[in-house]
């Protein structure tokens, strides 16, 4: 099992840290965007739809870096990240709303969208929430630990 600590830092960036199954490290900087860590939204869509996109090939050994190659799956969870983020910068739309901008993304980028349908887009919803005011809740310092 592969274990992901977030600390919320004092000023511009938190952090994540990343312990594998094997016992190598990484230490990843998250820019504060107002929301959770981006690398966060990684592991609640990544989580809900079981696809495999940055978290987890950052899991399974891969260094995070921009210089990934991208694959379908891992290209499709990109996109839908950022549509997770826009919708909870936004205040939301409704599920038809949110998966017609999903695509909208996905065709914008010459990408195939994975399958999502409403009951994904709640799960995601309802996972960002929760996580949402975890978050909130900790003082700078603080850390978040999800195991993947």
């Amino acid at each position: 099992m592969t274990i992901f600590t977030f600390t919320k830092g004092p000023a511009k960036v938190d952090w994540l840290d990343v312990v594998r199954a094997d016992g190598t490290r990484e230490r990843i900087d998250c820019p504060k965007q107002r929301i959770i860590p981006h690398d966060m939204v990684h592991y609640i869509v990544e989580h809900e739809i079981g696809a495999r996109g940055f978290m987890g090939r950052v899991r399974d050994g891969e260094q995070a870096s921009f210089a990934m190659i991208g694959d379908a799956e891992s290209d499709g969870i990109e996109r839908l990240v950022e549509v997770v983020q826009a919708d909870a910068w936004s205040g939301g739309c409704d599920d038809a709303a949110f998966i017609d901008l999903y695509h909208v993304t996905c065709d914008a980028r010459d990408c195939q969208p994975l399958p999502i349908d409403a009951a994904v887009v709640g799960a995601i919803r309802a996972r960002m929430s929760a996580l949402q005011a975890a978050w909130d809740g900790l003082p700078v310092g603080a850390t978040l630990t999800l195991d993947h």
